[in-house]
């Protein structure tokens, strides 16, 4: 079996990315609506947050586990932030 020039592997790859995203977009586009959500939300705890002596990091990281668990998630990040200190 003879292996396929580089630009064959490329275009096959390229073919099935598209049509991964395709068939996820739905999810994705949610996943990305959701973690805007909790970008906003961490936006907003971390003015508030010190009154209350916690506060959370506002990253990428932080967004994406509050637009995949919700307030839950929340819940985790604070255990997680009171474990570590």
């Amino acid at each position: 079996m003879t292996s396929m020039p580089g630009y064959m592997a490329w275009c096959l790859a390229g073919l099935l990315l598209c049509a991964a995203l395709f068939l996820l977009r739905r999810p994705v586009a949610r996943l990305a609506l959701r973690s805007s959500v909790g970008l906003a939300a961490l936006a907003l705890f971390s003015q508030v947050g010190h009154l209350f002596g916690v506060s959370l990091g506002v990253n990428l990281v932080n967004a994406l586990i509050l637009g995949a668990l919700g307030v839950p998630g929340f819940g985790l990040l604070l255990m997680i932030q009171w474990v570590l200190q």
